[in-house]
């Protein structure tokens, strides 16, 4: 299951409503690893220093705001820490306005407010509430340290947060030549107006979200899973296995993993309660053998003690014999 991005309560008014920030989009596109052309091994990017190519280990890195070329001022985490709003576990909503009265260009990554465990009657409440009236919340969360503006709406039955740009981050339309003025002063004609009307009309309809596939993605999936099939892969002892053909997942797997495992299960003991007898004789066997094994083992630990006691006596009567001799 997913996991919050952030946890604390959307509140306008005096309603606090406790709710979780879950994700309300989802990566689909493929990425890809950089291989050196020579031996098809992964490039490794590493953090040098532009002065001296040295590699830099994280804990010696700061940031810095560059003001000027090449003149930095440093900051620590306190400086940052100390410019993020002290409010992190709170969507305070500021005020109420029309959907139609903010830009698509205001909007810009999407996620889910669930509420939480006996939070169901304010999460219905608001979301009802702003359905009836075509009204969307606006209002600022802290995610990290970073404090962004977002908007509350109802979607069928969930409430949305939408992330927000605010108007400092988007470009004016003025800076850009763009035409001005009516149809005429571009010698459209009402001919020409009405046929582009009657055009829209025809290709009109209701907005049906599954007609629209990536088709790019779709394609290079194809391109790469043909390229697998004519075993143009590379493989190296620390990465990965390949994938074989018949397991698309991890999940066939397991699957596959699991099911022998229960057949395997269901046969042994079948076989135990077929050669019972014979299981116990051969049971038996091993043990006699097993009670043979030290009584050899014993014998030859006997043997070996006499043999050194007799080796003893005679080094100590070749010494006494010497010493005799040498009186």
């Amino acid at each position: 299951m997913a996991r919050p991005v952030w946890s604390g309560t959307l509140s306008f008014g005096l309603l606090n409503i406790p709710v979780s920030l879950m994700s309300g989009e989802r990566k689909t596109d493929i990425s890809f690893r950089m291989l050196d052309v020579r031996d098809n091994h992964p490039i490794r990017y590493e953090r040098v220093n532009a002065e001296t190519g040295e590699e830099v280990a994280w804990k010696d890195i700061v940031k810095a705001f560059e003001y000027d070329k090449g003149s930095y001022v440093v900051l620590d985490p306190g400086d940052i820490k100390s410019a993020a709003p002290e409010s992190h576990d709170a969507i305070e909503v500021e005020a109420f306005v029309d959907v139609a009265a903010i830009g698509p260009q205001y909007f810009e990554k999407p996620y889910v407010l669930v509420p939480a465990k006996k939070a169901e009657k304010g999460y219905v409440l608001l979301r009802e509430a702003l359905a009836s009236t075509g009204k969307i919340g606006i209002a600022r969360v802290v995610i990290r340290t970073r404090e962004s503006l977002c908007a509350v709406m109802p979607q069928d039955n969930a409430l949305l947060l939408l992330m927000m740009r605010y108007p400092q981050e988007l470009v004016d339309i003025d800076e850009y030549r763009i035409p001005e003025g009516r149809s005429g002063d571009y010698r459209i004609t009402d001919k020409e107006l009405k046929f582009s009307e009657q055009l829209i009309d025809t290709m009109s309809g209701d907005w049906q979200p599954d007609d629209y596939q990536d088709e790019f993605r779709h394609r290079l999936q194809e391109v790469i899973t043909q390229r697998m099939k004519d075993k143009g892969v590379v493989r190296h002892g620390d990465e990965e296995p390949e994938v074989e053909e018949h397991a698309s997942t991890n999940v066939v797997d397991f699957m596959e993993l699991l099911q022998q495992s229960i057949a395997k299960k269901k046969r042994t003991p079948a076989r135990k309660s077929a050669g019972k007898d014979e299981d116990d004789k051969a049971e038996r066997k091993p043990a006699k053998k097993a009670a043979k094994k030290p009584a050899k083992k014993g014998a030859k630990k006997a043997s070996a003690k006499k043999a050194a006691k007799k080796a003893t006596r005679k080094a100590a009567k070749k010494t006494t014999a010497k010493r005799s001799k040498a009186a």
